[in-house]
């Protein structure tokens, strides 16, 4: 992978539940963080004392976070209502020169902020929520 323009890592989000994304606006940086927990089976059989751990074990997640500035009503509204009434939602996130994250996401925390001689702004959370897809570009 070459060098990148961090604004070309993109999160979007589906704005009616028909697959119809749209970037959430304003974002000024974003993240996207894998895990993958594993399940340690070690046991006073382990070859020479080494750690083993069950393959295909444990639970997968992803998180994506991000932050900026307020400046389209239609995302903020979106994210907002999904925040509040608790509900999950289909998110990409578009990872330049590499591919496309999609699937299920819950927001699990929106921060508002800001400055006496500064702008308004927004960090969010999501959690992922299902069973992600990703598509190589």
């Amino acid at each position: 992978m070459v060098v990148q323009n961090g604004k070309d890592l993109l999160i979007k989000i589906d704005m009616d539940g028909s697959g119809s994304f749209t970037t959430l606006a304003g974002l000024r940086a974003s993240r996207i963080a894998f895990n993958a927990e594993t399940v340690d089976v070690t046991s006073l059989a382990s070859t020479g004392g080494w750690r083993e751990l069950l393959d295909g074990g444990g639970v997968r997640s992803a998180s994506i976070s991000g932050s900026g500035v307020f400046s389209d009503d239609s995302t903020d509204e979106r994210a907002r209502q999904l925040f509040f009434s608790g509900t999950t939602a289909d998110f990409q996130v578009i990872i330049p020169d590499f591919g496309t994250i999609e699937g299920a996401f819950q927001i699990t925390s929106i921060e508002y902020s800001g400055k006496y001689d500064g702008e308004a702004v927004y960090e969010l959370a999501l959690a992922s929520a299902a069973a992600l897809t990703f598509a190589a570009l």
